[in-house]
C-alpha cells in the first residue's frame, strides 16, 4: 500500500534484516498489512488513508461506502511527550472528517482516554490484531 510520503512492506522482516530498529514504524507497518488483509477477505469496499494538516497526520483513516468509519493512530506508548501529538491529531481528524471512532493502538496501553471533548480507545497491538472485527 503506497500513500505518498508512506510506504509500506508487505513483510516486516525487510526492515528488520536491513536494521531499521524503529518500533513505532514496524507497528505501524504491521497495522497497515493487516488492514489490507482486512479489506481483502472481508471488507472488499473498505478503503485506507492517512489524514495530514498542519503538521498533524492520523496514521490510517478507514473508510467504508465513502464514509470515515475509523481513525486509526499507531504508537508504541502514550507517555506524557507522545500523548499531546498523537491524541491531538485524532482529535483533529476527528473533528475534520466527523468521525467519532478514534483507535490509538500501542504497545501496552488500553482503556480510554479523554482528549479534547473526544473519547479515544486505546488497545494494544495484539489485542487488536486478534479482534473479530473487520474494523
Amino acid at each position: 500500500m503506497r500513500t505518498i510520503p508512506k510506504l509500506y512492506l508487505i513483510d516486516n522482516g525487510f526492515p528488520t534484516i536491513y536494521g531499521v530498529k524503529d518500533e513505532g514504524f514496524r507497528m505501524e507497518n504491521l497495522v497497515a498489512v493487516e488492514l489490507l488483509r482486512r479489506k481483502h477477505y472481508w471488507k472488499p469496499l473498505m478503503e485506507v488513508n492517512y489524514w495530514e494538516s498542519r503538521g498533524r497526520e492520523v496514521d490510517f483513516v478507514v473508510r467504508e461506502g465513502g464514509r470515515v468509519k475509523e481513525l486509526i493512530q499507531v504508537t508504541p506508548s502514550l507517555d506524557l511527550d507522545v500523548r499531546r501529538r498523537e491524541l491531538s491529531a485524532l482529535s483533529a481528524a476527528s473533528k475534520a472528517l466527523k468521525c467519532r471512532n478514534l483507535i490509538a493502538i500501542t504497545k501496552e496501553d488500553e482503556g480510554t482516554e479523554e482528549w479534547d471533548g473526544r473519547r479515544i480507545r486505546p488497545i494494544p497491538l495484539w489485542k487488536w490484531l486478534l479482534s473479530s472485527s473487520a474494523t
